[in-house]
């Protein structure tokens, strides 16, 4: 037993630093009150500038859904071709997309694809405008002649076979065009009988883009 010694380590010396326990010491995590935070962000909600915030972002929700309505509204309306009467501009089952506003601020022009539906119709016409008010429209020898003179640009059609109406001079009145679908061969038109003059009050709008199918797509 000689030669051992009982006698107690030496307590570590009290000014080393002690060593924290558990998770949250070792990785310095701090916890946080977040029914404090939740309290606050309801405190500013709540405030007048808060309240002011939440007013404007809803005005401008209100303001973008209503420009998408209108936009819809004036140039988004769909016309579904029937037929191949404005081959090749627009085939059979193409889908056009009508301007409806354009003509509330100016008149039909010349060359405009115009889509309209007749009294007694109850379906819409696609066709191009070829004679405007005042105006005197005449189909001799396949051509057309405005005012006595050859029609050459902005129509699509030529060596016209069936004159109709216009084999004798057609006076367009105020307020009424003159139209015929750029496939003249299969197309109903001012020509026939049953359509004559537009109305102006009878168009609808003014087709501007093919929205369908994909491979039709494309402005008009």
């Amino acid at each position: 037993m000689q030669g051992l010694d009982f006698r107690k380590k030496r307590r570590r010396s009290s000014n080393r630093p002690r060593v924290q326990k558990g998770r949250a010491a070792r990785k310095g995590l701090r916890f946080e009150d977040k029914g404090e935070k939740l309290r606050s962000a309801m405190t500013r909600l709540g405030s007048p500038a808060g309240i002011k915030s939440t007013v404007l972002w809803g005005v401008e929700i209100l303001i973008i859904c209503m420009t998408a309505v209108f936009l819809v509204a004036a140039f988004g309306q769909r016309v579904s071709v029937a037929g191949d009467s404005m081959s090749p501009a627009l085939k059979n089952g193409d889908v056009a997309l009508v301007n409806r506003l354009v003509y509330r601020f100016i008149k039909p022009a010349r060359g405009d694809v115009i889509v309209f539906s007749q009294s007694g119709d109850t379906h819409y016409s696609v066709k191009r405008v070829v004679g405007l008010p005042g105006e005197t429209v005449q189909i001799k020898d396949g051509v057309i002649l405005i005012n006595g003179e050859e029609l050459t640009k902005n129509i699509n059609v030529s060596d016209i076979e069936y004159a109709g109406l216009a084999e004798e001079p057609v006076e367009v009145s105020d307020g009424e065009y003159f139209v015929i679908g750029d496939n003249h061969t299969a197309s109903d038109d001012s020509r026939v009988p049953g359509v004559g003059n537009v109305n102006i009050d009878d168009i609808y709008g003014k087709a501007w883009f093919i929205a369908g199918p994909w491979e039709d797509m494309g402005f008009i």
